[in-house]
């Protein structure tokens, strides 16, 4: 009897260690988004799509090729040539991809359509109603990028103001964050 037990205990707590529950590597390793919503909820006229690829944490690449970039959320530099990758930048990137690569998303814009390189400014939600933007804030794994305004700064900045509060994602080790430059969340 006691055997199936302690085999039982040992299954559960390779299980748990896998799935990046204990020590210090849990910080850095990716985390399932809470599925079922968001308190946004997702807008009128937002148009089903494909995600193709994740770049990094915040820029995807739909159906079609077009880069998006997510309006709103600021994740650590993964590309940035001459520089080295940024603390938590493949973490990001990781969380990103487990939430959006090979689904289906749906597309929704703000007042502005493109930045300055070309790309497509966006918000993206999955059939869930996950709002993914918000969500890549809320679980610690970008900044809420309020440099310029968008419709939703608020929420973003109350979403980070609660991951620091935490410590979850990137915000679990503080001391190595470089926190981008604009208005504070």
């Amino acid at each position: 009897m006691r055997a199936p037990r302690l085999r039982a205990a040992v299954l559960a707590f390779a299980l748990a260690a896998a799935a990046g529950c204990g020590g210090d590597r849990a910080a850095e390793a990716p985390h399932d988004a809470t599925p079922g919503g968001s308190p946004v909820g997702v807008p009128e006229g937002a148009v089903a799509r494909r995600c193709t690829r994740v770049v990094d944490g915040d820029t995807v690449i739909l159906d079609g090729g077009e880069r998006l970039r997510l309006i709103g959320v600021d994740t650590p530099e993964l590309h940035r040539p001459g520089t080295p990758v940024q603390y938590f930048a493949r973490s990001a990137k990781a969380f990103t991809r487990g939430l959006v690569e090979r689904r289906r998303v749906r597309l929704a814009y703000d007042q502005t359509r493109r930045d300055r390189y070309g790309r497509t400014l966006g918000y993206l939600f999955l059939d869930d109603g996950t709002f993914v933007n918000l969500e890549i804030v809320k679980q610690g794994y970008g900044f809420a990028y309020t440099r310029f305004p968008f419709r939703y700064m608020s929420e973003f900045r109350a979403a980070e103001r609660s991951a620091r509060e935490r410590r979850a994602g990137l915000w679990a080790h503080p001391d190595s964050i470089r926190v981008p430059v604009g208005p504070p969340a």
